[in-house]
Parts: C-alpha cells; structure tokens; sequence
C-alpha cells in the first residue's frame, strides 16, 4: 500500500536534513560508530497505525544494514504498551533518525486514527468519509495514505486531477451554468464536473446546469436534506464544512454518499510513541 506514495525518498531526505544539518554533534561525540543495540518502537496508548514503512526508510536511509522485526502492520489496531517493532544495528544512525522517524509515523498514525473514529460515527450509513487538500504542505502523499489506512477515501489529489468548481470559481465566471458551460467546452471531457453550492437555488442551479456531482458546502441540517430530497439521486451528493464527530451520523443519515473533512488531516493530534534504545555490544 504505501508504493502509491510519491518522492518518499525525497520527503525523506529533506527531513533529515532539517534535523541533522552537517551532523548530529550530541551522537557524534558520545557514541561509539561500531556500537551495536536494539531498538524498540513501543506505543503509549491506543491508536491505528500508518506510517510503519516511511518510520523504517527514515532510518534505512541513514544504513541500510539496520534490520527490523515488525509485530505489526499499517492499518493494525494498536495498544497501549504494545511493541511495534524492533529494530537492530549500529546506534549511532538509530539516534540521528529517531526524531525524524518519530515524527512521520506519530502523525500519520494520528490522521488515522482520528479518521477511523470519524468512519465509525458515521455507520451504518453509506456515506464514505473523503479527505481534502488541506494538507501540510510537500506531506500530501503521506497524508492522504494515512486517510486510507483509517478507513477513510481519497478526494482529487491535486488541482490537475479533478474539476471541482467552487465559490469564487463562480463568482469569476458569472454563475454555476456559465462555470459549468466553461468546465465541459475546455477540461478534458473524460473528468467528471462537481459543483460546490451554499444554497437550495443554486443546487437547482447546478441540477440545471449538468453537473456530474454536487457539494452541499456548510448546510443547516434541515437545508441538508431539503437539497438530498430535491437532488434526489440523480447525482451522487458530496457535503463538507461543518462536520464534527459529533453530527456526522445525523449527516450520513440523510442518505448523502460523501462527507469530506478538513479536520482528518488538518487537526489530527499527533499519537504517544517513543523509541526505547538498549546498548548491546561492539563490534571488535
């Protein structure tokens, strides 16, 4: 699953610069280069994992002769106190990756996780639960994987993967039929065409204008399924804004397909994990 994900190594890379610069002063200088030890990744409460093979590139990176020991896979349901994986080899590139490595993994298992609640408030209705572009910046690829490993969808990836006209892409075009018009005369006709709308007349709007699907942005429950009764499954309904762990059910129970949430990947609290490092000998 994570073969998706794209420039890894460079992600990676770059964060390992940030942290490491022209050298780890503290490892350099206190730790033997042939040391050997043994490293554990224990949790420190309870938590979906996602992030397990981007945590071990961070330290293969640094020596690829590390070998690792997995108890567990992403998308594995972990608890407090469990050990994770195992890790054995030289300390000194184990040291000079740990913060790195920690700081991948705990938040992607933390989109996770807090997606994973967001898909299970939502049941049993049929809504999935899609993520947005509101993603840290050059982390997309690992944030959007996270969704998947929590159980949640994927929306476009980028601006060059779907046509998604949108509040001021109306207002720049004059309406959503102008918009809609402009959409299908110039985008590859192959891409379907979905139409944000704030209102009941601008829904009928979009119904008139062809769109393909239509996003009920920030509607009072009761405007909500007045729109899902008047679309009436002649596309499929998208709602965003506004939702919360706390009223996604009674938006999935009004019969919409999707539910994006800014929140997955934007306010995910990063999961307690810590790397434990037992010396074990030297080489001679």
């Amino acid at each position: 699953m994570i073969n998706d994900l794209l420039n890894i190594d460079g992600i990676i890379q770059k964060a390992l610069e940030e942290d490491i610069g022209p050298g780890d002063i503290t490892t350099d200088s206190i730790i033997d280069p042939h040391a050997k030890g043994i490293a554990s990744l224990v949790s420190r409460e309870k938590f979906i994992l996602a992030g397990l093979p981007v945590f071990s590139m961070v330290f293969t990176l640094l020596d690829p002769d590390l070998e690792f020991e997995y108890m567990y896979h992403d998308g594995a349901d972990v608890s407090s106190g469990d050990t994770i994986c195992r890790i054995s080899g030289r300390l000194a590139p184990m040291l000079k990756a740990e913060r790195t490595a920690l700081n991948f993994i705990q938040r992607m298992s933390g989109i996770a996780t807090l997606t994973s609640e967001y898909v299970a408030n939502s049941r049993p209705n049929r809504a999935r639960i899609l993520d947005t572009r509101k993603t840290v910046p050059g982390l997309r690829s690992l944030d959007k994987y996270s969704v998947r490993m929590g159980g949640g969808f994927n929306h476009r990836s980028g601006l060059f993967d779907g046509i998604l006209i949108k509040d001021n892409h109306i207002a720049a075009a004059g309406s959503i039929k102008d918009a809609v018009s402009l959409a299908r005369l110039n985008a590859p006709h192959t891409l379907k065409v979905e139409v944000e709308t704030e209102t009941l007349s601008q829904v009928q709007e979009a119904l008139d204008s062809g769109a393909d699907i239509i996003l009920l942005d920030n509607m009072r429950i009761d405007i909500l399924k007045q729109a899902v009764q008047m679309i009436n499954r002649k596309v499929p309904v998208e709602v965003s804004g506004g939702v919360t762990l706390g009223n996604i059910r009674e938006i999935a129970e009004t019969g919409v397909d999707f539910i994006s949430i800014g929140a997955i990947t934007h306010s995910a609290k990063a999961v307690d994990l810590s790397l434990e490092i037992i010396l074990k000998d030297k080489e001679q």
